[in-house]
């Protein structure tokens, strides 16, 4: 074991693990985080968006049963299942678990399928929301491919981060586009179907617009509204982290 999983206490703090592992990345840091930091209790959370490739790629390579954890609201394009089967299939992922909301959580919340046109965060928190925090039960980190270039509201964000109980992992963050765009070639990974056609940022086809031009990559999502995250990386505040 190396010494720096040694010396941290797991779960351990997110500054502990930004000064023991800042310097490592990509698959070499998922392969240590998953082996030695936190064996069998992280996952890595993907929407199987149009950016999602790369990580999963890095995971896939740190080792092919790395958790991935996908939430299926129901509301999602037929184009971004169609990717995750392509994707899963080409990059050899074993352990994929879907999740989403119970027939009884939207018998309750959503019983004609239009919540989302009533109140978007109720909608998030019911179908996404909830079920993930389901999946991550038992779980002391989870990984997710956010990056600071996507918005403002995630230009200061760090590698690690203390969520809760619990270390949420950013490999990514310090990426620009460019690299981005680099990994894809070198890997020559698969883009998400709807990308050529405007579609930047992918979530539920309810709330998703193209984006325009040289606009932020995220301002499809909820266009016109003032939301800016699902839920998901929000804290107890209603801001984002």
């Amino acid at each position: 074991m190396p010494e720096a999983a040694q010396t941290l206490r797991v779960p351990g703090r997110a500054e502990d693990l930004a000064g023991l592992y800042g310097g490592i990345e990509g698959a070499e840091l998922l392969g240590l985080l998953s082996r030695e930091v936190f064996p069998g209790r992280i996952a890595l959370v993907s929407s199987f968006g149009t950016e999602s490739a790369v990580l999963l790629a890095m995971a896939a390579e740190a080792d092919p049963a790395f958790p991935v954890i996908f939430v299926n609201t129901g509301k999602l394009f037929g184009e971004t299942l169609r990717y995750r089967d392509q994707l899963v299939k080409r990059l050899g992922l074993t352990d994929v678990r879907e999740v989403g909301p119970s027939a009884a959580e939207l018998a309750a919340g959503d019983p004609d399928g239009m919540l989302f046109n009533r109140d978007y965060d109720a909608c998030c928190q019911l179908r996404k929301t909830v079920p993930l925090q389901r999946a991550l039960a038992g779980l002391d980190a989870w990984v997710t491919g956010r990056k600071r270039f996507q918005s403002a509201t995630r230009a200061a964000l760090p590698l690690f981060e203390q969520d809760g109980d619990r270390i949420k992992v950013n490999p990514l963050a310090d990426w620009d586009k460019e690299r981005l765009e680099e990994e894809f070639t070198r890997r020559d990974l698969p883009r998400h179907p709807l990308e050529a056609d405007g579609f930047l940022s992918i979530g539920c086809y309810t709330c998703t617009e193209r984006v325009a031009p040289g606009a932020d990559p995220r301002s499809g999502r909820w266009a016109g509204s003032a939301k800016t995250e699902c839920g998901i990386h929000m804290n107890w505040t209603g801001t984002a982290r």
